[in-house]
């Protein structure tokens, strides 16, 4: 790994550190160091080409379905929104979070989480000791439910997709899914977690419990806006993050 690697990774630490003063941490999460390392890096037994040849693979295949999503209308959303907003990060991802859709912010840049916040989930990434680009960040629907669709360019104009909004955009998620294949889903808030879960629960009950959609682990949090609005849910928050981030490193949970 090259120096600047490094120092970057160290420059990430440090953030990380930073941050889990912030979310009130007295004891660092102790992640095994069995796989931290500044030498050389360690490939598949595929090869290093195979290796790239697969994320290479994963890319495109996102991106030719990015494609058929900004043509998408397959719902009314699909008539006033301005950006149909895909996803974004890595291809490989190991962890993906899931929102409900985007917002006025998230229509007009055409990115998934880059409003209030989307600054707070990625602290909440930081602190786990990762970058917003090695996680991958979707939506379950991919455009901008509004209560006034006449006018997208009216603040405060966001409400929750509908389930049958949900239910037809649900595909373009599971085929994302399919590509990127994670070891854990985030579900951020009440309307994903109800859209992937099919479930009743308040999301107050159902955060930090272990699920599975489609084979794959999934545990449901409070959304990044809910923490803006009340401080006291952050340590809930961590608590589902640090269960994460036990997965990411051991397998178990």
């Amino acid at each position: 790994m090259k120096q600047s690697e490094c120092l970057k990774i160290l420059n990430l630490a440090r953030k990380s550190l930073e941050e889990y003063k912030n979310w009130g941490e007295n004891e660092v999460y102790k992640a095994s160091s069995a796989n931290v390392s500044c030498g050389k890096a360690v490939f598949p037994k595929t090869g290093r080409q195979a290796f790239y040849a697969e994320i290479s693979s994963s890319g495109e295949e996102l991106g030719e379905l990015r494609e058929k999503v900004s043509f998408c209308k397959k719902c009314p959303l699909g008539e006033k929104r301005l950006n149909a907003v895909f996803g974004c990060g890595s291809p490989d991802a190991d962890l993906v979070f899931v929102g409900e859709g985007p917002g006025y912010d998230e229509d007009h840049i055409g990115k998934p989480f880059v409003g209030r916040a989307g600054q707070l989930l990625t602290k909440i990434i930081e602190a786990m000791g990762q970058a917003r680009e090695s996680v991958y960040i979707a939506n379950i629907v991919k455009c901008h439910a509004m209560i006034d669709p006449s006018n997208p360019e009216k603040r405060s104009n966001d409400r929750p997709p509908t389930l049958e909004e949900m239910e037809i955009c649900r595909p373009y998620l599971d085929m994302q899914l399919e590509i990127i294949k994670p070891k854990i889903i985030v579900t951020l808030g009440a309307s994903s977690t109800k859209g992937l879960l099919n479930s009743i629960e308040s999301i107050s009950r159902i955060r930090g419990s272990v699920r599975e959609y489609k084979g794959i682990k999934l545990i449901p949090t409070f959304h990044p806006a809910a923490l803006l609005r009340n401080q006291d849910l952050k340590k809930f928050v961590w608590e589902d993050m640090k269960k994460v981030m036990h997965y990411l490193d051991t397998g178990e949970i």
